[in-house]
């Protein structure tokens, strides 16, 4: 297959641990050629879905921690989207304008005959914090509204609660509110910019001091194995950007009962890769833009995730 990723600027990518890299890797272990492009190198032109695609090649006995992984040794080229065997949609959030604008031309792409994953609709339709709506029976109290009073009842009722933006990433904005907490007003304030922007709230779930586990779901089922990225002492947060450390887990059978529910449904609605943020027993975002924690998992167990991807690819893309 030739693999077209849409992503970041390579150089400011941690090859050591960026599970995009160790998907690249595995493709290439498996005979198949790698083009990458940024989001801006995708255009309309006459109506077909084009893009500006640059071959690399990949040094596997390279340092990740260096820049010499990845070489060009060929030109650019402009070609079709369609020309791809399978395009992977793997620039990081934030989900602004320019992304959701990119989701459109991937669907345009599709219909013209693009294998796109995860596909640009479904991307689009599954915002990552709002998608765990779809799933009550697996979430905590939550509330979504940009109006103070909500929120400020919301607070009253369960006394400690977490809030946080509908569009961050990697731990930012999100605050936890303690019963009788002098900041609760600001706080609000700050994050709904005085109540016109949504934002989410939940009830705190104590069991995070234990681990924010991200469960990935490939091809709708689930890696055995999920990372559980636990806070440092005196954080609320246990996002690996945000200082947490990442200890692989076997997944509970409860973990298992979320993934088995929630897997197949976004397997047939173009999701390929999933990551399901879980605290305890609750689902508290579905990850869908470009999920991580590849590295971490193949490491710490005897699961290469990345290779699992691989086939499951190569199976999606032949259908």
């Amino acid at each position: 297959m030739h693999v077209l990723f849409i992503i970041d600027p390579l150089p400011l990518l941690k090859a050591y641990k960026d599970s995009s890299v160790a998907m690249m890797r595995a493709l290439h272990k498996r005979g198949h050629v790698i083009s990458v492009a940024l989001q801006s190198d995708l255009y309309v032109e006459l109506g077909r879905v084009k893009v500006r695609a640059q071959p690399i090649q990949l040094d596997m006995e390279a340092d990740l921690h260096a820049h010499s992984w990845w070489t060009q040794e060929e030109n650019a080229v402009e070609t079709e989207v369609n020309h791809f065997d399978a395009v992977l949609m793997r620039k990081d959030p934030p989900f602004d304008m320019e992304y959701l604008y990119s989701t459109h031309l991937l669907e345009t792409a599709q219909r013209q005959g693009a294998r796109v994953f995860n596909s640009g609709s479904a991307i689009r339709n599954h915002p990552e914090k709002l998608a765990i709506t779809e799933f009550a029976e697996f979430t905590a109290p939550t509330l979504i509204t940009s109006t103070m009073s909500r929120l400020k009842a919301f607070h009253a009722l369960h006394g400690d609660i977490i809030v946080k933006p509908l569009d961050g990433m990697g731990g930012t904005g999100i605050f936890r509110i303690t019963e009788n907490d002098p900041n609760v007003n600001a706080i609000l304030e700050t994050l709904t910019v005085d109540q016109t922007q949504t934002i989410m709230a939940q009830k705190y779930i104590p069991e995070i001091v234990q681990g924010d586990k991200r469960i990935l779901l490939i091809d709708g089922t689930p890696v055995p194995y999920a990372l559980a990225r636990i806070p440092l002492a005196g954080e609320t947060r246990g996002n690996l950007a945000a200082g947490g450390r990442g200890v692989a887990r076997k997944l509970s059978e409860h973990d298992f009962a979320i993934a088995n529910r929630i897997g197949p449904i976004l397997r047939e609605r173009g999701l390929l890769l999933v990551g399901l943020d879980v605290i305890g027993d609750y689902v508290t975002e579905i990850n869908v833009t470009s999920p991580t924690c590849f590295v971490e998992i193949t490491e710490q167990t005897d699961f290469d995730v990345a290779d699992h991807f691989a086939a499951a690819l190569e199976k999606a893309a032949a259908v």
